[in-house]
């Protein structure tokens, strides 16, 4: 695993797709995909946190939208993690993870699928806690950050890397916006799904915050999920449509993001 390297270069014209976390929530982003399908909108660079680093995962593997929407509404727990309370930093052991992991791309990646190796350029954001900062996984397995940036304190145990102790992304960044330009978005669809986590030393002010997510390379989606819990699976055929009616309503309503859209994409 590592963290990506900037380039001083003109970046080339690149749509960016950024997933916010949320836990079960998440459920939303397969809608935000049939959204972009539905409209021939094909992002070329996918960042995710947590919850939307797996969908991203998927995503930047190959799977198409509606593969995505059969897994996440299937999805239970035991997809996640298996209940080990002898665990100190953690009340679930995420090794179930690892296996679901691998069914992302089937036999095209085999046992431990890289993240170099998919389709899409792909990160999953992280929280090193011994730094308090973020931390950008591009590169290496695909497991390992995937666990990393799902790792919730107390309910997920940490992934230790070399001097890093990784936990959960939106700990530091849970719209990793800034991510997907370092990987080279020039334009960025933004999925929130949830709140920054609040008064946290990592979290950053929200006035850069609202600066981030109303700059002009940025398309907002908020699905509407007030009422909807993250730590359940009773939301998660709710939570689809909710994220595909917030898409739908953003694309089609933002009038610069269009002219953004058509210039950036010719439609294949």
């Amino acid at each position: 695993m590592g963290s990506v390297q900037t380039s001083d270069a003109s970046p080339a014209p690149c749509l960016g797709l950024a997933l916010g976390g949320g836990g079960a929530l998440g459920a939303a982003h397969a809608g935000v995909l049939r959204a972009l399908r539905e409209r021939r909108i094909l992002p070329r660079v996918v960042v995710g946190t947590s919850a939307g680093a797996l969908v991203g995962a998927a995503y930047a593997a190959g799977l198409t939208p509606d593969q995505i929407d059969e897994a996440v509404r299937r999805a239970t727990w035991s997809d996640f993690g298996s209940f080990r309370p002898s665990l100190r930093l953690g009340l679930l052991d995420s090794a179930a993870l690892i296996d679901t992991i691998r069914l992302l791309g089937g036999e095209r990646y085999g046992e431990n699928p890289r993240i170099e190796d998919l389709r899409l350029p792909f990160a999953a954001t992280a929280t090193d806690l011994r730094t308090r900062s973020l931390v950008i996984l591009d590169r290496g397995p695909l497991a390992p950050a995937l666990r990393a940036s799902m790792a919730v304190p107390g309910i997920f145990p940490p992934v230790v890397t070399g001097a890093q102790i990784l936990v959960d992304g939106g700990l530091a960044d849970n719209l990793p916006i800034d991510a997907a330009r370092r990987l080279g978005a020039t334009f960025t669809i933004a999925v929130r799904l949830r709140p920054e986590w609040d008064r946290l030393p990592v979290v950053r002010e929200r006035q850069n915050l609202d600066e981030l997510e109303n700059a002009d390379d940025v398309l907002m989606i908020r699905p509407d999920l007030e009422r909807h819990s993250q730590w359940t699976r009773h939301h998660l055929a709710e939570s689809i449509e909710a994220g595909y009616a917030a898409a739908s309503k953003a694309l089609d309503a933002d009038s610069y993001a269009r002219r953004q859209l058509t210039r950036m994409l010719r439609p294949n």
